[in-house]
């Protein structure tokens, strides 16, 4: 499977993640499913995680909100994004944990302020594992 997400929409969530730093950005990626999963809007949530900032939790009344409000515009929930402040793009233990099969999680690094890398991730069927995903950034003319 493949994320495409213009470079526009990925220098928002860029710049999310150094905002929240030295906490965890977290929002959810919205558009139309199919072979290739393009992102056409960015929900940026509050982080509801207020015990350890290096986590990241959407609340249950925050996603319903967002499904709603994107239902609206005929996009789905194709996935969630949120930084991991000086730690690799890459997902860990508690992310894998909490993470549900089909979905894409896109991950920014921040290193001291400044995000230096994004991956995105998928949860296996068998829930076995995180496996990487092909992340498409492109240019929106």
């Amino acid at each position: 499977m493949t994320l495409r997400v213009s470079e526009i929409l990925l220098a928002t969530i860029q710049r999310e993640g150094e905002r929240a730093y030295p906490g965890e950005c977290c929002g959810v990626l919205a558009g139309q499913p199919g072979e290739i999963k393009e992102v056409r809007r960015l929900l940026p949530v509050v982080n509801r995680r207020a015990d350890d900032p290096h986590r990241y939790l959407i609340a249950p009344e925050d996603l319903q909100r967002v499904e709603t409000e994107i239902r609206q515009d005929r996009l789905e929930v194709l996935g969630f994004y949120h930084s991991h402040p000086d730690h690799p793009a890459a997902p860990s233990a508690f992310d894998a944990e909490h993470a549900w099969p089909w979905y894409s999680y896109l991950i920014v690094r921040v290193d001291r302020g400044r995000a230096v890398e994004a991956t995105s991730w998928q949860l296996a069927g068998d829930r076995s594992a995180m496996l990487p995903e092909s992340l498409d950034v492109f240019n929106e003319v």
